[in-house]
């Protein structure tokens, strides 16, 4: 299944959101119309996505690895938590 409009925006968005100046959270809720919750949200799911994976590889690959980096740093500061 393709890439939906709003789905290519986020990628795109995420591409380019330094050039936009200001606040990110800012720039979410006037550009896409989204609050950044739902935005995390979905550029998560999307990010996995075989389509994403092909429309724009290098940020898809980049934000996975920016992902796990902190899933893997959540984990071990948990494991090194007393109980």
């Amino acid at each position: 299944m393709p890439l939906s409009d709003r789905d290519r925006s986020i990628l795109e968005f995420e591409a380019n959101w330094r050039r936009h100046g200001g606040a990110k959270e800012e720039a979410i809720r006037s550009d896409l119309g989204l609050s950044p919750a739902r935005y995390y949200q979905l550029l998560g799911r999307l990010i996995d996505t075989t389509e994403a994976q092909e429309h724009d590889p290098l940020l898809a690959g980049r934000l996975r690895r920016l992902r796990d980096s902190r899933v893997q740093t959540r984990v071990a500061r948990g494991a090194g938590a007393p109980l």
